[in-house]
C-alpha cells in the first residue's frame, strides 16, 4: 500500500505523521469510526532497519512481529 499526501511534524527526536484529519494515519475515518487500513496505532513500536523501512516488531497487544 502507499500512503501520499502526508505531512511529518518533528520536535527534537520525535516525529507524528499528519493526513488531512486527526487520526487518519491511526485508522480513524472523519466520521470517528474504524477503518480497515492504518499506519500505525497507539502501542505499535517499531525499529529502523539498514534501508529505512520502520519495521513493526511489537503491538500492543503484546504481539511480535519481527
Amino acid at each position: 500500500m502507499m500512503w501520499l499526501d502526508y505531512t511529518i511534524d518533528q520536535a527534537g527526536p520525535n516525529f507524528k505523521v499528519r493526513g488531512d484529519w486527526e487520526g487518519e494515519v491511526m485508522g480513524v475515518t472523519k466520521e470517528g469510526t474504524q477503518k480497515e487500513h492504518y499506519l500505525y496505532k497507539p502501542g505499535d513500536v517499531f525499529r529502523v532497519n539498514e534501508g529505512g523501512w520502520l519495521v513493526k516488531v511489537h503491538e500492543k497487544d503484546g504481539v511480535v512481529k519481527s
